[in-house]
């Protein structure tokens, strides 16, 4: 097994509860981290063989342009089309940050962690 991880992927988001977070939205950071056989890619050096990180990137860029009241929500959405999309992933382990959240304090981001295994 091996692991690929995308780091600090940033987007601007309108996730939240609140009405105005809808209409002015915010800064999100995801950090995913996926298990998958990377043993003949190592060997091939072919694309086909292994999990394409661009790929990666796009489901998560996609869904976080999906409206969600909860970092949850969206979370769970990135998670069912990765196992959805790249049989070959075994395990991810997703991490979805809200930047500068309006909660009335002087907090750098609150973040969910979410982690599954194919069934």
């Amino acid at each position: 097994m091996g692991t690929i991880k995308l780091q600090n992927i940033r987007t601007y988001s309108y996730h939240g509860c609140l009405i105005e977070e809808g209409k002015i939205g915010s800064d999100y950071r995801v950090d995913l981290e996926i298990k998958t056989d990377l043993r003949k890619s190592s060997q091939t050096d072919d694309l086909a063989d292994t999990v394409d990180y661009v790929h990666l990137n796009k489901i998560v860029v996609e869904e976080m342009a999906i409206r969600s009241k909860l970092l949850e929500h969206v979370a769970q959405r990135i998670i069912t089309r990765c196992f959805a999309e790249i049989p070959s992933i075994s395990r991810i382990k997703l991490a979805v940050s809200k930047l500068n959240p309006p909660i009335g304090g002087d907090v750098e981001a609150v973040t969910i962690e979410m982690e599954e295994f194919r069934n």
